[in-house]
């Protein structure tokens, strides 16, 4: 499995969605980053990095089914659109479905239970505060309450800090 092919699926799936797939991008960015300055091995780089570049591709089906783009309807969109996504890939079945928990979840972060998932969630609020211009309230809300890696806080602090 390549990264690059699995990005290709994302912004094939997104049909020109720009803002979708640079945002995507950008939470793969920091994840990738993140993971790999925190030492995480193959398998968790591979779940990491899956799941940061499709963590919103449920967005389209949220839209079409709900007439929403909140959180909780992707949670329920993502994984199968995913899967299917991911079904012409080798990747053992711990992986997929690891991935597909992480997609399944993203937004509920009281359900965080590894290092991948935490670094998931940074990368998304890395990217989120900027494109959301959260206000200095919550931004410093965030990182006393979801930022825990090293390395996501480091990048937290030369980001936003005041």
């Amino acid at each position: 499995m390549c990264i690059a092919q699995v990005t290709a699926k994302m912004i094939a799936y997104f049909n020109g969605d720009v803002p979708r797939i640079n945002h995507a991008l950008k939470v793969y960015g920091f994840a990738s980053a993140i993971a790999r300055l925190e030492n995480l091995n193959k398998q968790m780089l591979d779940i990491v990095d899956i799941a940061a570049v499709l963590h919103d591709i449920g967005i389209v089906n949220a839209e079409k089914k709900y007439n929403s783009t909140a959180g909780n309807y992707q949670e329920i969109e993502g994984p199968p659109v995913a899967k299917a996504l991911l079904k012409e890939y080798e990747l053992s079945e711990e992986i997929v479905e690891r991935v597909c928990f992480l997609i399944g979840n993203h937004h509920s972060y009281t359900k965080i239970d590894g290092i991948d998932f935490q670094i998931l969630v940074e990368a998304d609020f890395l990217v989120n505060i900027f494109e959301d211009k959260m206000s200095r309230n919550a931004i410093d809300g965030i990182r006393q309450k979801y930022f825990k890696t090293t390395a996501g806080k480091t990048i937290f602090d030369q980001l936003y800090s005041s």
